[in-house]
């Protein structure tokens, strides 16, 4: 088994897979105790059968530096092929700034395909090369050396499986010119956006009770500073304060850190030095913030007039559009967008492109009267009402 400790070793290995018309990819990587995953291992296969032509890499080992395979990202003639992609494109996209291109993720053609909503790689092994994973290996630390053998080939099984999933995906999906689905899907994977985490946004994600626009600039403040402590210093965001402490802090106000040694929730090293100059400056801002600046969540959702009885038509017609289709439901259209559709909304994903086609046309022909659901047979079918 070939493991790649050098960059001359691994530039030979690039160089020869980029004579080649696509190259498997996985990662091997850990996030317990960091902000951004710490890249342990690197798994990298081209055709070929069993162990053949797949190599792992060892981003730890002295010296080893990964700029070969970032050349072999942006070669416009080798697709990058992998499975569930967005945590593996985060760890070069942040290392690197590359988003490897052409990209193909085998989850989405799998979905598309007709493998259901939860296409995961071990189901893809067994269902499409009628092989089973060894998942003795799963909870590795994969940051520890040396690693074993078994170790060692159930990484390397993420790539040399997926070679031939990824033959079997895309040659169905030249069959039935679906290829464009998955292309268009792939735009929110090559989207340097995805894999960013603005401080300023970082408020959105906190859940509260309270949602006054004065409290949520507490939060704002709060968040933010949480966020850009933790990406400086590459640790968790919980490790310095976390949200349910976060809330309290925004309905408390601390002032000193006298205050801040009453609460329930802080962490006992958030109470002096560093982070707690950090909070009570933020508590400092998130009071002084004009009026016009205080966030607002959306509250356009809460005012959806939703029909429960046209939803309901839509979820059946789009149980029976995704059989028909051999398309997973959940990627044509979320159980949220049928509510916006059911209430009016016409700017929605599920309404544009290959969704369009196969479901939102009529589900906007349904709404509007135009339609009506009918069984024939066994099968759920639209009539044009005159």
């Amino acid at each position: 088994m070939d493991i790649i400790k050098t960059t001359e070793a691994l530039a030979a290995f690039c160089k020869e897979a980029a004579n080649h018309p696509y190259v498997t990819v996985d990662t091997e990587f850990l996030r317990e105790r960091t902000y951004y995953s710490k890249l342990c291992l690197l798994q990298m296969a081209f055709p070929g059968d069993g162990e053949e032509n797949a190599v792992i890499v060892d981003p730890l080992a002295d010296g080893l530096s990964l700029l070969p395979v970032y050349d072999l990202f942006r070669n416009p003639d080798v697709v990058k092929v992998f499975h569930a992609a967005r945590q593996d494109l985060e760890i070069f996209y942040v290392d690197a700034g590359v988003i490897p291109a052409p990209l193909f993720d085998t989850q989405v053609a799998a979905m598309v395909c007709g493998y259901g909503e939860q296409a995961g790689y071990e189901t893809l092994v067994r269902k499409i090369a009628k092989a089973d994973l060894d998942k003795s290996s799963r909870f590795t630390d994969w940051s520890r050396r040396p690693l074993s053998d078994a170790q060692l080939r159930y990484a390397l099984g993420d790539v040399t499986h997926l070679r031939q999933i990824y033959e079997v995906l895309s040659a169905r999906l030249k069959k039935t010119g679906r290829g464009p689905w998955v292309e268009e899907e792939m735009a929110v994977l090559n989207d340097p956006q995805t894999y960013q985490s603005p401080p300023d946004e970082a408020w959105q994600r906190v859940k509260t009770r309270t949602h006054s626009p004065k409290f949520m600039g507490l939060v704002k403040e709060l968040a933010k500073f949480r966020e850009t402590y933790a990406q400086s210093r590459d640790i968790p965001r919980n490790r310095v304060f976390k949200d349910d402490a976060l809330v309290e802090l925004a309905s408390t106000k601390p002032t000193s850190e006298k205050d801040l040694g009453r609460s329930r929730l802080l962490l006992r090293e958030a109470r002096k030095g560093e982070i707690a100059d950090g909070i009570l400056a933020a508590i400092k801002a998130g009071l002084d913030m004009p009026a016009e600046m205080l966030p607002r969540l959306d509250k356009s959702r809460d005012k959806l007039q939703v029909n429960p009885a046209i939803a309901d038509l839509l979820r059946v017609l789009l149980k029976a559009r995704s059989e028909a289709e051999g398309v997973a439901p959940k990627l044509i259209a979320t159980s949220a967008e049928l509510d916006s559709i059911a209430a009016g909304e016409t700017d929605l994903p599920a309404l544009h492109g290959w969704r369009r086609e196969v479901f939102g046309r009529e589900a906007l022909l349904l709404c509007q009267g135009k339609v009506a659901l009918a069984t024939k047979g066994r099968d759920v079918v639209t009539i044009a009402l005159t």
